[in-house]
């Protein structure tokens, strides 16, 4: 199973491979965009395995964040 996660677009270098300063919460990564090369500064990217795959809403960025936040304080409570 793969998981990606969102994170915004901090700063991008154009160059043989497009790559980008990606903020995951207070972490911040360098990511390669080069599969996105639409994607701006402070948009919303899904990342997986160091790669931007998909340019997303800051809706659906936020839903996912929420998402987590819900299971990790679902775990914090323990099993039912």
């Amino acid at each position: 199973m793969c998981l990606g996660v969102p994170g915004r677009i901090l700063s991008f270098e154009e160059g043989e491979l497009r790559l980008g300063r990606v903020a995951f919460g207070a972490v911040v990564k360098e990511v390669s965009l080069a599969f996105v090369p639409e994607a701006k500064v402070g948009e919303y990217v899904v990342v997986h395995a160091g790669m931007a795959l998909d340019v997303i809403d800051e809706a659906a960025a936020r839903h996912v964040f929420q998402v987590v936040e819900d299971l990790e304080a679902a775990n914090a409570e323990g099993p039912s």
